[in-house]
């Protein structure tokens, strides 16, 4: 039985957030389909560390508990990233940490994209917005993005249909994981070194 770490960055704003209920099910169907491996699943939600990712912004430093956070995510052997839609894209938020990230940490990393919003027609920000800003990093990501509006928590009928789109999209990043090496403690692009940081990096 291989030891797996799945990832999860959630840039949700309120507490609870249909942000969070998405990636909580997105890492559980991805839980399931991993049988044959020891998974372990790690929840950051980004909105407890705002302050943290402003500060590494301004002064190049991150503090203990965000470099905890880059280190896991980059180290990760997959990772699940969920955004809510605002105009018509990822939230600030969530690209500020992922602008934090060495630009080589996420290459070739195995990802699942999804994002939430009011309505149906924001659901293009997945293919518009993030698929883009992930083929930028060199993320592997799955072929299934999962976006959930409003509607899909409101009926019997449309919160089956999006399970099944988790489902699918977590069948696929198990594979993907699956079928990638164990992820190395020593990853080398887990985090911005301290003489990268003095170099300007």
């Amino acid at each position: 039985m291989t030891a797996r770490t799945i990832a999860v960055v959630t840039a949700g704003l309120s507490q609870p957030s249909s942000t969070r209920l998405l990636a909580d099910r997105l890492a559980e169907a991805t839980r399931a389909a991993l049988v044959d491996d020891d998974v372990t699943v790690k929840v950051f939600e980004l909105r407890d560390i705002a302050v943290d990712v402003t500060n590494n912004m301004l002064t190049g430093f991150p503090s203990p508990q965000l470099r905890e956070v880059i280190d896991t995510v980059t180290r990760a052997d997959g990772l699940i990233a969920v955004t809510p839609v605002f105009t018509a894209s990822y939230s600030g938020l969530f690209k500020s940490f992922f602008d934090v990230l060495d630009k080589e940490a996420l290459d070739g990393k195995p990802v699942l994209l999804a994002a939430t919003g009011g309505t149906e027609r924001h659901s293009l920000a997945l293919d518009f917005a993030l698929r883009p800003l992930f083929a930028y990093l060199r993320a592997t990501v799955v072929p299934t993005g999962v976006y959930a509006a409003s509607s899909d928590w409101g009926s019997v009928e449309a919160t089956g249909a999006l399970q099944q789109r988790v489902e699918r999209a977590g069948r696929e990043l198990a594979q993907m994981v699956s079928a990638a090496p164990e992820a190395k403690p020593d990853d080398e692009y887990a985090s911005v070194s301290f003489e990268q940081l003095l170099a300007g990096h």
